[in-house]
């Protein structure tokens, strides 16, 4: 008996997405739009999301020693900084190695440096990346309290741009998303209160004989369920299809391999896409129906 209730429940909903052929189509245009645009901004914000941690990853601060500090002195101040909250790893960089780094930047003219085997005048320092690029002030600061620390160098100013750059987007996304869930919402109840009217003889007919709103209702809420699913495959699909053409010719560029920056593919979203995806359409779908019927059921 309840299979047979829910068969009907089903198959009512999938009726009523038929019947209204126009009004099922706007609404899956207006749903996809939603989904579509939203998914640019989403996308949008997991690539800054990855630039960030590929930074993060590579980037860090530069700690460079006074000339005079013993080699117990350097070693002292590695593992202080080894100790500090925030630092993922410390590479020690000898004064050797940093004549020998000035010497390949110089290329052919590294002859330049021939004198400075003997009196070596680069300083030994620490490289140190981060665990949170938004540590890096906090780190430096307390770096810079120890002894025979000459200084610092990084690059904050563009680390900070990253970071604030995918704040804004995450903010972006979620008022956009907010305003076109509302819209959407709106267009599923008025397209699904076109059918409850034309229904609404039936309606009152199915209360008479004593069916409950439950009953009454969860046919329509079927029907916008199955359009928020329609509209999210076609929007997924659209996105993908969209998105590995872009990233692709992306890739190729010659700003990114300049860069060194690689892109999140499509395959590595795909399964945070599609649950947000779904729960957005049969979430739309589901509201907007209950909201149609409220004047119908007088719930």
């Amino acid at each position: 008996m309840k299979y047979n209730i829910f068969g009907y429940l089903i198959g009512e909903g999938f009726a009523n997405v038929f019947k209204n052929k126009k009004s099922t189509g706007a609404s899956l245009m207006i749903m996809c739009a939603t989904m579509i645009i939203f998914g640019i901004f989403l996308i949008l914000g997991e690539n800054i999301n990855h630039f960030v941690e590929e930074v993060e990853s590579v980037q860090g601060v530069q700690v460079f020693i006074n000339n005079d500090a013993t080699q117990e002195q350097i070693d002292e101040i590695g593992d202080k900084i080894r100790q500090i909250d925030g630092v993922s790893t410390v590479e020690y960089v000898s004064k050797d190695d940093a004549l020998q780094q000035m010497k390949d930047r110089f290329g052919d003219k590294q002859d330049l440096l021939e004198g400075y085997e003997e009196n070596n005048i680069f300083p030994a320092s620490y490289v140190v990346t981060l665990t949170d690029l938004t540590k890096s002030q906090e780190v430096q600061d307390q770096i810079l309290t120890f002894d025979n620390i000459k200084k610092i160098t990084s690059k904050d100013e563009t680390v900070t741009t990253l970071i604030n750059l995918a704040n804004g987007i995450k903010i972006v996304t979620g008022v956009i998303l907010v305003l076109l869930v509302v819209i959407s919402i709106f267009i599923i109840a008025n397209t699904i209160k076109l059918t409850v009217h034309a229904r609404r003889k039936e309606i009152s007919i199915m209360k008479y004989v004593g069916a409950t709103n439950g009953f009454i209702r969860w046919p329509f809420i079927v029907e916008g369920m199955i359009i928020g699913v329609f509209a999210s495959i076609i929007s997924i699909a659209i996105v993908g299809f969209a998105y590995n053409i872009i990233a692709q010719k992306l890739i190729s560029s010659e700003f990114m391999q300049v860069i060194n920056m690689s892109l999140v593919t499509f395959g590595d979203m795909f399964n945070s896409i599609i649950f947000v995806y779904m729960l957005l359409g049969i979430g739309i779908g589901a509201l907007g129906s209950v909201i149609s019927m409220r004047k119908y059921l007088k719930v």
